[in-house]
């Protein structure tokens, strides 16, 4: 067993290297101006000089993919930290104070599950406008109840050691064990977490700017890619596989990475 848990670790971690890799060098480097438009270089096919062609502005696509990347990854890191940071102090304070505090965050959570990420960011783009903010917030406070769960059933299970029992014999408060003995133990099934929330941050995003509800033009978007090729199909049907390769390449590394993660650590499934 040891072996496919590994593969899955490296395999993984060499995805998901290789989309932050991209975003890295797309910030320094793209071979064109992802924005720049060139009437004469319209919905080219691969050539020496643009490798996967160009859109119907005349833009490189390489160049675009490279710098979405950056867009994926900046809803991604921002969603899961306002999720960590927001479900995971809910989760661990619910199941140490249980009674009314317990259940206020238990239907705070059932309230923002009734409201999908997805489902959420519209409603925050019809209120504050679509962009790129709005849509990390709206994915972040959608992803909360997640963490949240997470944290409260790991806690619970935690609460019951004997080393948490000694801990209050010895005139510890919760706070203090909460730090030093509940939060180090959380932290490999958090970690799994942030993977899972990750890969779905991305999704919601492609999803959002999809439907023009997203990211906005002229900023590169994977997500608008897709749409804005779709009525090319007959002409350079590749417009549509870069766009929906790349979010696959990065969900697929991520969500590899935790299950690889979850394997090493011994963490658990989180969506369980």
């Amino acid at each position: 067993m040891r072996r496919p848990r590994s593969l899955s670790l490296w395999l993984g971690m060499a995805l998901s290297a290789l989309v932050v890799l991209t975003a890295l060098v797309s910030l320094v480097w793209t071979p064109f101006d992802p924005v720049a438009a060139d009437s004469s270089q319209r919905l080219l096919g691969t050539t020496g000089e643009h490798w996967l062609g160009t859109d119907k502005l005349g833009r490189d696509v390489l160049s675009i993919l490279m710098a979405g990347s950056q867009v994926a990854l900046l809803v991604g890191f921002v969603a899961v930290g306002i999720a960590l940071l927001i479900g995971t102090p809910l989760g661990i304070m619910a199941a140490m104070r249980r009674g009314w505090v317990e259940e206020l965050i238990l239907r705070f959570s059932d309230l923002l599950l009734a409201f999908p990420a997805l489902l959420l960011a519209i409603v925050f783009a019809a209120v504050f406008g679509a962009g790129t903010v709005s849509a990390m917030i709206a994915i972040g406070l959608g992803s909360v109840p997640g963490f949240a769960r997470v944290a409260r059933a790991a806690t619970l299970r935690i609460m019951q050691q004997d080393y948490i029992a000694a801990a209050r014999i010895t005139g510890l408060n919760s706070w203090v064990i909460g730090v030093k003995h509940v939060l180090p133990n959380l932290a490999g099934l958090v970690l799994v977490q942030c993977t899972v929330t990750f890969s779905l941050a991305v999704l919601a995003e492609a999803a959002l700017s999809y439907l023009g509800l997203g990211t906005p033009a002229p900023d590169p978007s994977w997500g608008r890619m897709l749409h804005e090729s779709q009525q090319f199909l007959s002409l350079q049907p590749l417009l549509t596989l870069w766009p929906g390769l790349a979010i696959a390449i990065t969900v697929l590394g991520l969500n590899l990475l935790g299950d690889g993660l979850r394997d090493r650590l011994g963490a658990g499934d989180p969506r369980g």
